[in-house]
């Protein structure tokens, strides 16, 4: 079964003005992450706008970022529907053209009602890419479906043949290490929360998946590095930094303003589509002032871009 360690990038979904998908940017996207010292892209989430685009340009989307990672690094493929048979054909299509993984939030509109009803829904997507690993995206402040992880476990161990584990996204550390901790580490634990990064570092995580992973991975692979080091001080102090960017990020819608903090790095992703809206001039700015008062772009184009080993 595929195993990650190191950071995963969310990544954006590059769009044009006129918010049609930019499927031209997405090789330059693939080598910044190489170069960041990233093991994987996890693509169509929360954060790469999946939910607002056609099956036709998710599976594009997937297919561009497959090709030119060309086995480079990890491709995550998110296929999560409220169709249980539109999530089906994404999955079946992400195995075909050679994804590495494949991941599925819970249906968000119809919602399962128990943790069986959920594990059934989960195992008639995987069904679908059946020689694909596959991850259940557990992110209960998006979906509303916040249920049991160790029960799913439990059911899904044997209902779901290709399992590979849980892209776990909420602030319940306690169930995020029993999850890490069911039968000896059987199933993979990814940690969804980058504000969280270090407290799931405490508690055993070893790969973790995150938006600002995208255009801070350097930041957080020296954090991780320290961690694993023993320097716990130096660590924590590493990590506040990401924690204060974050917290003055969120002020805002945390999409737009991370695609906004991507074109102030030089990385123009272009406009969010809607429900979700871009920042205005005011607040595009009032973002950059916030940042540039805590000197986040000079930290962030000052790190090493080489790839680090975190692990002793």
């Amino acid at each position: 079964m595929m195993k990650i360690e190191g950071l995963v990038s969310a990544s954006f979904t590059p769009f044009f003005p006129d918010r049609s998908v930019n499927y031209g940017m997405i090789p330059e996207i693939v080598e910044k992450l190489i170069t960041d010292g990233l093991s994987g892209i996890f693509v169509c989430g929360s954060n790469g706008e999946g939910p607002n685009m056609s099956i036709d340009e998710r599976m594009k989307v997937a297919q561009a970022f497959v090709s030119a990672a060309d086995k480079r690094i990890k491709v995550i493929v998110h296929v999560g529907h409220s169709s249980i048979t539109e999530a089906q054909q994404l999955a079946a299509h992400a195995s075909r053209i050679g994804a590495d993984a494949v991941s599925a939030v819970a249906a968000f509109y119809f919602k399962p009602i128990s943790v069986e009803n959920l594990a059934d829904c989960m195992a008639a997507i995987a069904s679908a890419c059946a020689a694909t690993p596959f991850y259940y995206y557990h992110i209960p402040i998006l979906t509303g479906v916040g249920m049991d992880m160790i029960e799913f476990l439990r059911i899904s161990e044997t209902l779901i043949p290709n399992l590979a584990g849980i892209k776990y996204t909420a602030t319940t550390l306690n169930e995020y290490q029993s999850c890490l901790n069911y039968k000896n580490g059987r199933f993979q634990i990814l940690y969804g929360f980058d504000e969280l990064l270090l407290p799931a570092l405490a508690v055993g995580a070893k790969a973790a998946i995150g938006s600002t992973y995208t255009f801070a991975a350097p930041i957080y692979l020296e954090t991780m590095k320290l961690f694993f080091a023993g320097k716990l001080d130096e660590a924590r102090e590493n990590h506040a930094f990401m924690v204060e960017v974050i917290r003055r990020m969120v002020k805002h819608p945390p999409v737009p303003a991370q695609k906004a903090i991507m074109r102030m790095l030089g990385w123009d992703m272009g406009p969010s589509r809607l429900p979700l809206v871009s920042l205005s001039d005011k607040s595009y700015q009032q973002l950059y002032d916030d940042l540039k008062e805590i000197s986040f772009f000079d930290k962030v184009t000052s790190k090493n871009k080489e790839a680090v080993n975190i692990f002793p």
